[in-house]
């Protein structure tokens, strides 16, 4: 989600540029409003297929749980109850939307900062958006070492840390909180990211008004 809607929010700013319509439009709002606009527009397409996909969990869910005809969707079944009576559910899921939107509309920011610094050379832009695909995967390497030891150095810097708090973050909070994450790791981390989302907006508007 990051790679696929971040990199649309690239295109989509590279084409307001190629096409003069941002020249019309920044007359009449600011370029921090219009950016942000665009980020949280192409971020509702992306909820909107994200709950589909929940949806679709959630019904093969109950039907297998309903028919129990298959061995192995009774196993599925068994193992998924288990594993929500072992952990903070409602913490869970709130901690995963507000990760997935916060880390999508920051994510999605600094592609609209390379949107905004290139102009019709995809080959540029390409170029440019390679270190951010380098820290999507750098912090997957991260989570699955934060995986193998939840409280060390790593673990619990890289959760605060906006560039890679979203993908680690998530992989150290069904340890338990305030066990392994205490209160204080959780906000810091939440606050983090919200501020990083705001400052990349203001640069990434910054960029896009020198573009233009």
């Amino acid at each position: 989600i990051l790679l696929i809607y971040g990199s649309q929010v690239m295109m989509g700013v590279m084409e307001e540029k190629t096409n003069r319509i941002a020249e019309v439009i920044v007359s009449s709002v600011k370029p921090f409003q219009m950016m942000l606009g665009k980020i949280l527009g192409i971020g509702l397409v992306a909820l909107t297929q994200f709950l589909l996909w929940i949806a679709f969990v959630l019904i093969v869910y109950n039907v297998g749980k309903a028919s129990g005809s298959s061995g192995m969707v009774n196993a599925m079944v068994g193992n998924m109850q288990e594993m929500f009576a072992s952990v903070n559910v409602p913490l869970i899921l709130f901690c995963f939307v507000f990760y997935f939107l916060a880390g999508f509309f920051f994510y999605a920011s600094l592609y609209g900062a390379i949107g905004s610094a290139v102009n019709e050379d995809m080959r540029e832009a390409q170029s440019l958006s390679f270190p951010i695909t380098m820290l999507v995967i750098l912090s997957i390497a991260i989570m699955t070492s934060a995986i193998g030891n939840p409280t060390g150095p790593i673990a619990v810097w890289a959760s605060i840390i906006p560039f890679s708090s979203p993908i680690v973050m998530m992989a150290r909070i069904p340890f338990g909180v305030p066990g392994t994450v205490p209160w204080w790791q959780l906000g810091l981390s939440m606050a983090m990211l919200i501020l990083g989302f705001i400052f990349t907006v203001w640069f990434a508007a910054k960029i896009y008004r020198t573009g233009i």
